[in-house]
């Protein structure tokens, strides 16, 4: 599973995420003040250093931390995919927002002396993201170690894993935090899901947004539906029995196939749902999630 094709084809709001939380660790790192990039409630509170929580929202406090931070983010992206990057936004803003918001509770709350300080990065978005990965990404292989039952989502999980116990306490509550926040959207908390940005400012930004790394014809057809400015279009689920328009003989494009195996789809099926969609990933995903509720 490695998130679709390589690149950050169809994922530009990943690619800033990326970009910033390497540059941040990066920067800090070789001024040897990697430590001013963690925050604590007194710094917040009582100093008034707003500033730290920006710059640790992006930051890791160190490389191991950052490599696999990286990967997950990188991982993640097929997300942005899935919804657009319009919505993905808005699902990073609600992680992010709230899962600080959920970690300043938590400091009032426990008193913990071991507390008192976080570790910094995009612990918010990355493990509200391990709620849809672990409700809405199917498991596409298994296989067996020494009796032992593994699927091709485990090494996502032991990253996670890794990442969730790189500072003890110090990172097990952004990732509590972070696990809470993406519950709550998945909830549709206030219908949070339902949020888009506004034409205005989506337009906006979408000029401004490069163009994603990667060549071929579908990422670009792909990339006008899924850049800020636009999510994937929506299907209502009693038409994706058989509303759908009649299949084509044109051969799915091998990059769209990808895409959806590394979602966890079979590829004979990927295939199918390519040709009965006409080749349109969005509605050949939709496809393939209501034939599994079925």
């Amino acid at each position: 599973m490695n998130g679709g094709p390589s690149g950050f084809n169809n994922a530009p709001v990943t690619r800033t995420i990326v970009i910033a939380s390497a540059l941040f660790t990066i920067i800090f790192g070789i001024q040897g003040r990697s430590r001013n990039l963690a925050w604590s409630y007194q710094d917040i509170f009582r100093k008034l250093q707003i500033w730290k929580l920006i710059v640790s929202v992006f930051g890791f406090s160190s490389t191991p931390e950052l490599v696999f931070g990286i990967y997950l983010l990188y991982y993640f992206r097929v997300f942005e995919r899935q919804i657009g990057s319009n919505k993905y936004t808005v699902f990073i803003i609600f992680s992010i927002a709230v899962s600080i918001l959920l970690e300043v509770l938590a400091l009032l709350l426990l008193k913990d002396p071991s507390l008192n300080i976080l570790t910094s990065g995009p612990y918010g978005l990355i493990f509200s993201s391990f709620v849809p990965f672990y409700f809405d990404i199917p498991v596409s292989t298994r296989f067996r170690v020494f009796n032992l039952n593994f699927s091709d989502k485990t090494f996502i999980y032991l990253a996670g894993l890794q990442l969730f116990l790189s500072s003890w306490k110090r990172s097990m509550l952004p990732g509590i935090c972070g696990i809470l926040a993406g519950s709550l959207y998945r909830l549709n908390v206030l219908r949070i899901r339902r949020m888009k940005f506004p034409e205005a400012i989506a337009s906006f930004f979408s000029r401004l947004s490069l163009p994603s790394m990667g060549s071929s014809s579908t990422s670009a057809t792909g990339s006008s539906r899924n850049v800020l400015g636009s999510a994937p279009t929506s299907y209502p689920g009693r038409q994706m029995e058989g509303n759908y328009p009649a299949p084509t003989a044109m051969e799915p494009p091998e990059d769209s196939i990808s895409t959806l195996v590394s979602m966890g789809f079979d590829r004979n099926s990927a295939r199918q749902a390519l040709v009965r969609a006409r080749n349109d990933i969005n509605a050949a995903t939709n496809i393939l999630l209501e034939s599994q509720g079925h």
